[in-house]
């Protein structure tokens, strides 16, 4: 897997981050299949990026992947301040969503791994149910252990999906995709971290308007008061933003 060749690509603090919408998001991965690469995309968010920050194997993950995307509404603001803007965040749950209704019209095949028991599949169900059109939904519980991964390959090598959605969380989900991507054999492998649980209806997300206004994490907090710790990144992003003048830059400009 290789970075993408974009010449819309950001860097936060080292961290790549792709400028891109959801229509073009969408179509990268319909050619992505129809080339029958095999790419990683990882949505990225300022969490990640501090995250990073400290672990040199999953800033290597990020700098590999082949799509990484602004799901955040902290990178946006984090844009505008140095003035290189990316046009619309691309929430993970929203994109699996898409995916979802663009795969009942291209008759894609869709795997969903991970998540707590019965998610994946009530998520799959959901889907199918929103979108008639759908073909069956591969699921499978697992985690990222050694020991759970040889199991999980034959099953998804045997499902032959165009695309596998990994919901194992943020960081193990990206690195057990990095390491396994080769043997999955499949186009597009991208991490879901709680979007099964969104779409299951297990968690309720914020709504629209709060996403709108930048929110989603105070909400996120309000309902999983045990994330308190994880969102001591979001006050860290901010100070290395601000702090630092080249926290951000552009690469890849093309010609």
């Amino acid at each position: 897997m290789s970075a993408t060749n974009s010449p819309d690509r950001h860097s936060f603090l080292s961290v790549p981050v792709d400028d891109v919408t959801y229509n073009e998001t969408l179509l990268w991965i319909e050619n992505t299949i129809q080339n029958k690469e095999l790419c990683q995309i990882c949505t990225v968010n300022p969490e990640f990026v501090i995250t990073a920050q400290n672990q040199p194997e999953f800033l290597s993950v990020l700098q590999q992947a082949s799509l990484c995307l602004p799901d955040g509404q902290g990178l946006l603001w984090a844009a505008r301040l140095h003035r290189l803007p990316l046009r619309q965040r691309v929430a993970g749950s929203t994109l699996v969503d898409l995916i979802a209704k663009r795969a009942s019209s291209k008759q894609l095949k869709l795997f969903f791994l991970g998540a707590g028991p019965g998610v994946a599949k009530l998520a799959a169900e959901n889907l199918r149910s929103k979108y008639p059109g759908l073909s069956k939904i591969n699921t499978m519980e697992g985690s990222p252990s050694i020991v759970d991964a040889p199991s999980i390959i034959q099953y998804v090598r045997e499902s032959n999906p165009d695309i596998l959605l990994v919901a194992f969380g943020a960081p193990a989900q990206d690195l057990w995709i990095n390491q396994h991507c080769k043997e999955l054999g499949v186009p597009i492998c991208m991490g879901v971290g709680g979007a099964f649980d969104f779409i299951s209806g297990r968690t309720k997300r914020a709504p629209a308007i709060v996403q709108r206004l930048g929110f989603e994490w105070l909400h996120r907090l309000w309902a999983q008061p045990w994330r308190w710790k994880r969102m001591l990144a979001l006050p860290l992003f901010v100070w290395k933003i601000v702090s630092n003048r080249h926290s951000v830059t552009k690469t890849n400009l093309g010609n």
